[in-house]
């Protein structure tokens, strides 16, 4: 686990106390692309999995909201894409 990513679950935890959670470096299917790394390496592109009770009454895009206002400093330090995936408990994931 890399200091990005190290920062997003510390983070995800204070903010949320999430149930569940899991965050997970995508930066190797992006080996190439404008904003990874050629070789894919590094830590430009996660997807965020958590399930939360803090989520519960709110829709997708306050949860969205939520997630990105809470790492817009991983953001702005370089990571180029986050793929959020916000439930509250009792709501049906894919994972």
């Amino acid at each position: 686990m890399g200091p990005i990513e190290e920062r997003i679950v510390k983070k995800i935890e204070e903010a949320f106390s999430p149930e569940r959670l899991a965050v997970i470096n995508e930066s190797h299917l992006h080996a190439g692309h404008q904003g990874g790394s050629v070789d894919g390496s590094g830590e430009t592109h996660f997807r965020v999995r958590v399930i939360s009770e803090k989520f519960a009454g709110l829709g997708r895009i306050d949860r969205h909201r939520a997630l990105n206002e809470l790492l817009a400093a991983e953001i702005a330090d370089g990571v180029h894409a986050l793929a959020l995936e916000p439930s509250a408990p009792g709501e049906s994931v894919r994972w």
